[in-house]
């Protein structure tokens, strides 16, 4: 399950309306995200949650709750 704070930062990037986001999601699927906006949506996850994502970790996410996955796991540290 994703978490609002999550799925709101990624309206916001996005200029979107919330819409249902679940973590089976791929980036594609969502309204917006494509090539052009991927590194602003990261940009933004990275600067909510104070973490740095490397480029290898972003990229064996399958979904949006890897991703989500993937954060929590580093602001677990902190």
């Amino acid at each position: 399950m994703l978490t609002e704070r999550f799925k709101k930062t990624i309206f916001r990037e996005l200029k979107i309306s919330p819409i249902e986001l679940d973590g089976d999601l791929k980036a594609f699927q969502v309204p917006g995200w494509d090539s052009l906006t991927h590194a602003c949506v990261i940009d933004a996850l990275e600067k909510e949650y104070k973490v740095r994502l490397k480029n290898m970790e972003i990229l064996n996410c399958k979904n949006l709750g890897e991703l989500m996955q993937l954060i929590h796991s580093k602001t677990e540290t902190l």
